[in-house]
Order: structure tokens, then sequence, then C-alpha cells
């Protein structure tokens, strides 16, 4: 199952919202028996990678994507399910 994107308003975050929106995607991702979750973040949005990293998630690859006219490169992370 992949995570598209999690965005929480500044004045909700730290409430443990984006972890309670994660654990919903796991737990489909347990309902239909898939093996892994996994998602791409910006490789210079470092809050987000250790907020995946303390959830269990891992890096595996990195993948390149245009945001207007500046190429940019998002980590691939995933976390084994079951």
């Amino acid at each position: 199952i992949e995570i598209q994107q999690i965005y929480i308003s500044k004045e909700y975050q730290n409430q443990g919202l984006g972890k309670k929106l994660l654990q919903k995607a796991v737990d489909c991702g347990l309902d239909r028996n898939l093996d892994y979750i996994w998602l791409g973040v910006w490789e210079h949005n470092h809050g987000a990678i250790k907020f995946y990293k303390h959830l269990g998630f891992k890096e595996f690859g990195t993948h390149s994507f245009v945001l207007g006219k500046d190429r940019q490169t998002d980590i691939l992370m995933k976390k084994k399910l079951g």
C-alpha cells in the first residue's frame, strides 16, 4: 500500500494525528494481507524522515520529480506489515 501524502496544519501538529492517519493506512494494508506500506518523502524534510523512521520505516531508494522547474528528490521508505 502506498501513502501519497500526509499533511497536518501547523496548529494541529504534534498531537498524534499523523500517527493515527498512518496507522489507519497500516490497518488497511493488513486487512488486505499486503506485505509492505511505502511512501516517498522529500529529501530535505528531515522532520518527516525522522517521524517515519521512528514508526519503523526504512529507506530503500530514491526517485526524482519536478516541482515547477525545480528537480527534487524523494527518499523512498517502506515498512513491513504483519
